[in-house]
């Protein structure tokens, strides 16, 4: 297999660029995704620590 030439891998490495910045963004989509999710579910479990319990949920 030849060596790729200057121009090739100039163009792989502007690709390669570009896809980092799109994964990086995807993460810090996610992370601020997680961070929502998290915020609901202490929300949640909250008010259903806060509520009184179910006289018909069973838990005998």
């Amino acid at each position: 297999m030849a060596d790729p030439t200057p121009e090739a891998l100039s163009r792989e490495n502007a690709y390669l660029k570009t896809r980092v910045a799109q994964l990086q963004s995807d993460v810090a989509d996610l992370s601020a995704e997680i961070d929502r999710l998290r915020q609901e579910r202490e929300r949640l479990h909250g008010r259903r620590t806060a509520r009184a319990p179910d006289p018909l949920g069973g838990g005998q």
